[in-house]
């Protein structure tokens, strides 16, 4: 089983915001290959389906981007998953608005639901979907930014890159995330 899961904000007041962009990806997912979501388990919100005949597992942890990693932890523990399989999806400021990163492993960066994931299974060996929101234009703080909403040019983008990283998903299950990085790294 692969375990996709999208970090961002539960609310209303969050919707459609920069740092709900794995929320936002994780949404188009399940869209795109009918994996609903029907459960709250693990302080999360859960869909399972299948994609491309493997059983995925759709997460969007519901303890605020800061303490995403109780969520995440509680779900590795349980079904015993390989790290490997465990794939998190979230937004990065220190990309360009549309650009992808695909790894296999990473340190937390400036990402407090990062940071969260990687106290909260001890390691950095899991993979990860970064998407880039691009940095504030001063004298805007990173609070209100990542916290803001897209404008219509910049969503018009942000749709197209959460389409890329619906089939980078697709990519990862098939062939691996060697192949998805050659695909699917950069804008």
């Amino acid at each position: 089983m692969f375990v996709f899961a999208g970090l961002g904000n539960p609310g209303k007041q969050y919707e459609r915001t920069r740092h709900n962009i794995g929320f936002e990806c994780v949404d188009y997912i399940s869209l795109l290959y009918r994996i609903p979501f029907t459960k709250i388990k693990f302080k999360a919100l859960i869909g399972e389906g299948f994609i491309q005949g493997e059983k995925v597992m759709l997460v969007k942890p519901q303890t605020y981007m800061n303490n995403s990693g109780e969520s995440l932890r509680e779900i590795v523990e349980y079904y015993r998953l390989e790290l490997s399989r465990l794939v998190v999806i979230y937004d990065d400021i220190d990309l360009d608005l549309g650009t992808i990163r695909i790894r296999p492993r990473g340190s937390a960066g400036t990402h407090n639901g990062m940071r969260s994931i990687l106290y909260h299974l001890m390691t950095e060996e899991f993979p990860r979907i970064r998407v880039g929101i691009g940095k504030p234009e001063p004298p805007q703080d990173l609070v209100s930014f990542v916290l803001g909403k897209l404008n219509n040019e910049e969503q018009r983008i942000m749709n197209e890159t959460i389409k890329k990283v619906a089939l980078s998903v697709q990519e990862i299950i098939e062939s691996g995330i060697d192949m998805a990085m050659s695909k699917f790294n950069g804008k």
